[in-house]
């Protein structure tokens, strides 16, 4: 249990991501998926659901003592800012609002925010693009950890800080990997939760502040639905870098789990992903993918062969801007 992880660097190949070329098969194979493309319209209606649940949460905890504040932050309110980054995560992909309504979709995204209580949509647009077109690529991808992190978070408990911190690396890191020139969106996206924070602290005081954050950062640190983080890409096994998970915290994440068909067609919103998997089967039944995101965990911080390092890389080209 206190061994040191045996993996020194990443996986490196000089091979394109799959999901470029799978892409191209299934859509030969099967062109309705075309049909599964575009807005889902009851999306909105969620996203906005949560948030005003968060808001309401946010009176109800004003006068509890800081320990219940923090246990309902962990049990209840990070899970919803965290199926809230989750949406944001598909309205990134303009699912709310449709591809013609791009600064519809970048507004609901901030609105979709708010309960995090840090500004966070903006950023995470801009380089979830990246991602998904540069998937692995070094220097590009900021999903895959530093250098440091590869080397430093190597045995069972660093590797379980790690995990406990994953907030504050995954913010920080894109400064560091790839820092870009901050937008007119991301000023707008801050001004906005900082307007939301202020009217609620001078509404029910500091108490909703903290567990408005302390949710968002517990949550996607240690806890079962930060499972996804590390089972979307991390190298389980060998020649695989992304991997789905068909459970049941699918419906707390907008189908987060169906990753491999999202990388494959990430203009389908998460609802209709898993008729992806349906109408192709046989493209993703004899895939590895996971049974448990707490397993998931468990393996990490537990198996000596995995760890931060285990990611693929490769180097990518820019593609030229249109």
């Amino acid at each position: 249990m206190g061994n040191r992880v045996t993996r020194e660097d990443f996986e490196w190949v000089y091979t394109e991501q799959p999901h470029t070329q799978r892409r191209k098969e299934i859509l030969a194979k099967y062109p309705e998926i075309k049909t599964l493309m575009g807005p889902d319209p009851r999306l909105k209606w969620i996203v906005s659901g949560m948030v005003i649940l968060q808001f309401l949460a946010c009176y109800l905890v004003k006068d509890l003592s800081l320990k219940w504040i923090f246990f309902w932050a962990y049990a209840f309110g990070g899970c919803i800012n965290h199926s809230l980054t989750l949406a944001i995560h598909d309205i990134s992909h303009n699912v709310a609002f449709g591809n013609k309504q791009i600064k519809w979709n970048r507004w609901f995204a901030v609105f979709a925010n708010l309960p995090i209580g840090i500004p966070y949509s903006a950023s995470f647009k801009k380089y979830h693009i990246d991602h998904h077109r540069y998937l692995g690529g070094d220097n590009l991808d900021v999903d895959i950890p530093t250098d440091f992190e590869g080397w430093f978070f190597c045995t069972p408990l660093r590797k379980l800080l790690w995990l406990f911190f994953q907030p504050l690396f995954y913010s920080l890191r894109p400064l560091y990997v790839n820092p870009k020139a901050i937008t007119q969106m991301e000023i707008f996206n801050a001004l906005a939760q900082f307007s939301i924070d202020l009217i609620i602290y001078y509404l029910w005081g500091l108490k909703p502040i903290i567990y408005l954050i302390a949710g968002s950062l517990l949550c996607m640190g240690l806890h079962p639905i930060s499972g996804h983080f590390i089972a979307e890409h991390y190298m389980f096994l060998k020649g695989y870098e992304t991997y789905s998970y068909y459970g049941p915290l699918n419906w707390l994440t907008f189908n987060v789990g169906y990753h491999m068909e999202h990388h494959d067609f990430p203009s389908i919103p998460g609802c209709r992903l898993p008729m992806v998997k349906k109408i192709a089967s046989e493209y993703y039944d004899n895939l590895p993918h996971h049974q448990s995101w707490v397993r998931v965990l468990w393996d990490f911080v537990f198996d000596d062969t995995i760890g931060p390092y285990s990611r693929v890389k490769r180097q990518c080209k820019l593609a030229k801007e249109s």
